[in-house]
């Protein structure tokens, strides 16, 4: 778009959720509300059958447009009433009196809010699931394939790869917990009026309630002031600032493990045409890890304005009205995004075992002083001596730029309790991989279905 200030409108974004939330989806969601109100009032007598068929009818934007909307809103300055007069305008006979009966505009905002949600959460809930199979298959794929673990950005105990990928399976899996979760408190309508009370519905307010979110197929607030509960969205944009977490932790980890002196993966890259770096031809630049860092970044900081409008004035005020157009479509389409980035980045992942080889064996054996350690302590020494004593082995390797097993086997303590060859085998990797494997094959068996 030439005159388009918003990157989702040009950068960021899948064309399915953007649909979602783009002016004519919008439009239809508050038509579908208006027509639901209608039939509810035609089936306890306030209105005729042929009166909320005619809204029903008409309660489309085939016939209620976008532009006329905005052209009455113009005059009206207020967007619900524009609505409401469209669709009244385009009411044959005297149908038309009879739209928005007994309603506020937020019971029309928040139940349509609550129609958007359904779809937005449903389309994030599809691309979770597909990361998540991502995960599962390089964990299956490089279940033995070694590395080196770390900690605080140091060498710590091998570990291999396709642990990592379990882990990250399971954490993407309890997402899909978390927004199967919060449906049930997130999915709620309203349709009781001003403050909540039902006044101007009359003496079938309740029932008039229940049908409109039986209709729409939502939950009911059973007690609301003039607007939905704003603890709910509190608890999407949670969700949401999770995932987007989640994903930011992930990409960050393949952009330090992509660095030059690690190199043990990487994100792919289009050698024939893709370039990394304006001035340095050499660069090959995660750029969607990057990015999703970058947008993880804008979720979670929506969680403050979240938080913020659930603190209204008396029954409501106007306050979370402006925040919320910016916060509840932009959060949901770029958490969408970030995960179909994500996974992408999976999917192509470039996995280098034999420089996760390298890296190990160029570490001096340090990473398997725990081993060490532990096979002392079987061997009848003390953990306490045991640990002192290959913590400065360790130290001594480091300083003299040496393999840490020629150390050890020169101490007279290690030597007293362990052969060469009884050394050599402890201090393989592949040895000190504790239940890796089993952990892996129980997540695959787990998540597979």
């Amino acid at each position: 778009m030439e005159n388009s200030v918003c990157p989702l409108d040009f950068r960021y974004g899948r064309k399915e959720i953007k649909e979602v939330f783009g002016e004519t989806s919008k439009l239809q969601y508050l038509l579908d509300v208006e027509a639901a109100l209608a039939r509810a009032h035609a089936v306890v007598g306030n209105i005729s059958k042929k009166a909320a068929d005619e809204i029903s009818k008409k309660a489309s934007v085939k016939y209620v447009t976008v532009k006329r909307v905005n052209e009455i809103e113009k005059e009206t300055r207020h967007d619900i009433m524009a609505v409401t007069k469209a669709l009244s305008e385009a009411c044959s006979g005297d149908a038309g009196k009879y739209v928005h009966l007994g309603a506020t505009s937020y019971d029309i905002v928040d139940t349509a809010n609550a129609l958007q949600f359904a779809q937005a959460t449903d389309l994030i809930k599809a691309q979770v699931r597909e990361l998540r199979v991502t995960l599962v298959g390089l964990a299956k794929e490089y279940k033995n394939t070694i590395m080196a673990g770390r900690t605080h950005g140091q060498y710590s105990i091998p570990i291999t790869f396709g642990l990592k990928m379990a882990v990250y399976a399971m954490e993407v899996d309890r997402h899909l917990e978390r927004l199967h979760e919060c449906k049930s408190r997130l999915l709620v309508g309203k349709m009781s009026g001003a403050v909540g009370s039902g006044a101007a519905m009359g003496k079938h307010a309740l029932k008039i309630q229940e049908l409109v979110m039986a209709d729409l197929k939502l939950g009911t607030e059973e007690a609301a002031t003039q607007i939905v509960g704003r603890d709910r969205y509190i608890e999407l944009l949670s969700v949401l600032a999770n995932i987007a977490s989640s994903m930011e932790k992930f990409a960050t980890e393949i952009r330090n493990l992509q660095r030059s002196e690690i190199g043990e993966i990487s994100e792919a890259f289009e050698a024939k045409k893709q370039v990394g770096s304006s001035t340095m031809p050499q660069k090959r630049n995660p750029i969607l890890c990057e990015q999703i860092c970058g947008l993880a970044r804008v979720i979670r900081s929506f969680i403050i304005p979240a938080y913020e409008n659930a603190i209204q004035w008396h029954e409501r005020d106007l306050c979370n009205s402006s925040s919320e157009r910016f916060i509840l479509p932009h959060s949901l389409i770029m958490t969408d995004w970030i995960v179909f980035q994500m996974n992408k980045v999976f999917r192509n992942l470039q996995v280098y075992p034999e420089r996760m080889r390298e890296n190990l064996e160029n570490s001096k054996g340090l990473p398997m002083a725990e081993a060490v350690m532990t096979k002392l302590v079987e061997k009848g020494m003390g953990r306490g001596d045991a640990h002192e004593l290959v913590r400065t082995c360790s130290l001594k390797a480091a300083s003299d730029n040496k393999q840490l097993l020629s150390v050890l086997l020169e101490n007279p303590k290690v030597a007293k309790l362990l052969k060469k060859k009884e050394l050599e085998e402890v201090m393989n990797p592949r040895n000190y991989l504790g239940v890796s494997d089993k952990i892996v094959d129980h997540v695959v068996k787990k998540l597979t279905r």
